[in-house]
């Protein structure tokens, strides 16, 4: 068994961070040798907000810098404008540069709670590809670059080849976006002195046609001279994909997912899952978690706790963190909670007429997404208002639910809750 020597290299295989790596042995001698190297990890701005889905690139970019090394956080301003062809079966919706630019100022401010970018040798740096992709010379850039792609292997990457064996359009257009990813390897490396790119398992053919355009560029020899590192496809032990719920996608902006929202997906993990998410969502000792692994039975709950506390805080903060641990506590001793949950307010007028219970429970599909599944929920006794079951698929919440109050809780399952409010 390889013994590895640098601290970031023995974290992250220790914590399950590696799917696939070039040269990990010269990579482990090149991040031991008390220098500061530079890596990277692409992100394209194609909305206002990362989702739990990258977190786990984020965190990696986190351990690089506390073991002490520069991460580059790269916004894809530019390779936005084409499209990631990767796990897509169609093309993705093209924006415009105004969207991109505000969806870029929401991503940046999720970096700002993982990685330090003020201070230190190692101090981040976060850059933008639209500063070199936009001005490139169309001819001049496939004479000195394009020449150096084979089409019959570009052909053979997952990104084309599952979209062309599925007999899916792909366009000229996202058929770029690896070439442009692997110029950005290159010119991150002639711009900082990088000489790592990390990413999904999705983007190792990429990362791949990064080192090897590099190589081919400047002319070195066939030794690896830039590195490439995958992090695996993280799925939930039922094989749903992270960070993707009945509700929508769990984002890191707090305007897009409240933190009570967050601590409550973390609370949520499956049984299965906990202590590989300790591992790779928080910052827990390995030695710590290892008493953890040895929880059985309803003491996992236990686990799922320190999971969405610690989860929650290196996000949110502690303050925020405490807000959800006292939500939580009011709710499982059946108490109302103004703070945090999510509220729905209904007027006179609406409440004179009366309002579907199937309305309410699926109202931004917070407690169900769709009706369907609200009247499974009701006929299955999942659905209860201030604790008291929910017979009627065709109830109507009325001012007769408000007497002496001004809001009532409505439940499904012991774990989900929002709040009505009568205004």
């Amino acid at each position: 068994m390889t013994t590895y020597r640098s601290d970031f290299i023995k974290e992250i295989i220790a914590r399950g961070f590696i799917h696939q790596a070039t040269d990990i042995n010269n990579l482990d001698t090149a991040l031991n040798d008390n220098k500061i190297i530079p890596a990277y990890i692409g992100f394209d701005c194609t909305a206002s907000s990362l989702h739990v889905g990258s977190l786990i690139q984020i965190m990696l970019l986190r351990w690089y810098q506390k073991t002490g090394h520069k991460p580059i956080v790269l916004l894809g301003g530019g390779t936005t404008l084409v499209g990631d062809p990767s796990g897509k079966d169609e093309s993705r919706k093209l924006l415009t540069d105004d969207i991109i630019k505000n969806n870029s100022k929401g991503i940046k401010e999720v970096f700002k709670k993982f990685i330090n970018f003020d201070e230190g040798n190692n101090k981040a740096i976060m850059v933008d590809n639209a500063e070199w992709l936009k001005n490139l010379n169309y001819i001049d850039f496939l004479r000195n670059f394009g020449k150096h792609f084979s089409i019959n292997r570009m052909l053979t990457f997952d990104s084309v080849k599952l979209r062309l064996d599925r007999e899916q359009t792909l366009s000229f257009l996202e058929f770029n976006y690896m070439i442009l990813q692997a110029y950005d390897f290159y010119e991150l490396n002639k711009r900082y002195d990088c000489l790592i790119q990390m990413g999904g398992s999705d983007q190792w053919g990429n990362i791949i046609n990064g080192i090897e355009l590099h190589r081919r560029v400047t002319n070195e020899s066939s030794k690896t001279s830039l590195f490439g590192l995958t992090s695996p496809l993280i799925t939930t032990s039922s094989g749903a994909k992270m960070g993707k719920t009945a509700n929508g996608a769990i984002w890191l902006n707090s305007n897009l997912c409240s933190p009570w929202d967050y601590w409550q997906f973390w609370r949520n993990t499956e049984d299965k899952d906990v202590i590989r998410f300790l591992k790779l969502f928080t910052e827990i000792s390995l030695d710590e978690i290892k008493k953890l692994e040895k929880l059985e039975g309803a003491e996992i709950n236990d686990a799922k706790i320190i999971l969405a506390n610690s989860a929650t805080t290196l996000l949110h903060g502690q303050e925020e963190t405490n807000k959800a641990i006292s939500t939580a506590k009011n709710i499982f001793q059946n108490k109302e909670s103004d703070a945090n949950l999510f509220v729905i307010k209904y007027n006179k007028n609406q409440l004179t007429e009366g309002v579907s219970i199937l309305d309410c429970l699926t109202n931004e599909q917070y407690l169900a997404s769709s009706k369907g599944e609200a009247r499974r929920l009701i006929r299955g006794s999942g659905v209860k208002i201030n604790n008291e079951t929910v017979k009627d698929e065709n109830m109507k919440i009325d001012h007769s639910f408000f007497i002496n109050r001004q809001k009532i809780k409505l439940s499904v399952g012991k774990k989900k809750h929002i709040l009505l409010f009568k205004i």
